[in-house]
């Protein structure tokens, strides 16, 4: 039984790995990107519904947050291979490399929060001058959120994969970081 298991993983995974390199691997992580924050805005619209179930679901605000994640997607893939391009792999100090990749990741960090912010605001037809208010307005709810999360994450990102899967796993992490983002974004 397990091996026939192991088998179907291995045949999903060669069947999958052109999605990982070369041209394809950008489009993957921006394709992945818009699904997955539109995604979270799925499931804490359903929460939302939950607790107010005369609450009309909006298909809008998954779009925008779909189209602002797909946004997100080369910004984060390039993201990535500039950080291992200017901190490369060598050999014991390999610990000490991670946690200047994790440093650096969240020293840039509320840059992703005003991109995201900026991007859901104009798409709802604000000004630029409103979303960047809100943004200054949430910031410490995000950036407090983002320190509990994302250092941890961040490290199991630099140690363990490759720099072709890192959108990804972030995206997979980020399912549950964009409900709340979700929440932070369309709280009243």
């Amino acid at each position: 039984m397990g091996s026939r298991i192991l088998r179907q993983l291995a045949m999903l995974a060669r069947y999958y790995a052109p999605l990982f390199g070369g041209r394809n691997l950008i489009i993957t992580n921006t394709v992945s990107s818009g699904f997955l924050l539109g995604a979270a805005d799925v499931i804490q619209q359903s929460l939302e519904r939950r607790q107010k179930p005369t609450q009309k679901w909006d298909g809008g605000r998954t779009a925008h947050m779909f189209i602002t994640g797909c946004s997100m997607g080369p910004l984060l893939h390039y993201w990535y291979f500039w950080i291992d391009k200017i901190t490369p792999r060598k050999g014991i100090q390999h610990v000490k490399i991670v946690i200047i990749k994790v440093t650096i990741d969240q020293f840039f960090a509320p840059a992703f929060g005003v991109w995201y912010f900026t991007i859901m605001g104009l798409l709802q037809g604000h000004s630029l001058a409103d979303a960047l208010n809100e943004f200054r307005k949430k910031f410490w709810d995000y950036y407090l959120a983002e320190l509990t999360l994302w250092p941890a994450a961040q490290m199991i990102n630099f140690l363990f994969l490759p720099s072709h899967y890192r959108v990804m796993f972030v995206n997979v992490v980020t399912l549950g970081w964009n409900v709340y983002l979700s929440y932070l974004k369309h709280r009243s």
